[in-house]
């Protein structure tokens, strides 16, 4: 238990003492959130959300694996 107590100081100091880093780390999540929430809203829409029951839904990606 020490030891993980002594890997979690050194990175919260070291995170702590950050200057440029902490703007780094700012675009860096910035960026993600971008491309993980912004570009699925529009560009990768759910063919899933035109049936109704999970039967039609779970037939379609049947479907889709067997056709690939």
């Amino acid at each position: 238990m020490v030891f993980l107590k002594k890997i979690w100081q050194f990175y919260y100091n070291g995170f702590k003492e950050m200057t440029v880093g902490k703007t780094l780390w700012a675009i860096i999540l910035i960026k993600l959130f971008i491309m993980f929430f912004v570009l699925k809203l529009f560009f990768f829409k759910s063919d899933l959300r035109e049936y109704k029951t999970v039967d039609e839904k779970s037939n379609k990606v049947i479907e889709n694996i067997l056709n690939s």
